[in-house]
């Protein structure tokens, strides 16, 4: 698994989002997801979006993935 996979793969299920995804050694990444699709939500319900995305190389191809959601107002 490499780092361009998985931003492409977040990017094609949540498409109005802004995702840079980093990661060297193919299993522990880190994420920042930008998306108004945020917006009102708690963070545990953003992740859940994200690693929606994902589906079953959560826990398996991709060992762990740190995330920061946030909304596009948020950044500000």
């Amino acid at each position: 698994m490499d780092a361009e996979t998985i931003r492409q793969l977040i990017q094609q299920g949540l498409p109005d989002a802004r995702v840079e995804v980093q990661g060297d050694d193919g299993v522990h990444f880190e994420a920042t997801v930008v998306s108004p699709a945020f917006a009102g939500k708690m963070p545990l319900a953003r992740h859940r979006m994200v690693y929606a995305t994902l589906g079953d190389l959560m826990g398996g191809a991709i060992h762990a993935l740190a995330l920061k959601t946030v909304t596009p107002d948020e950044l500000r």
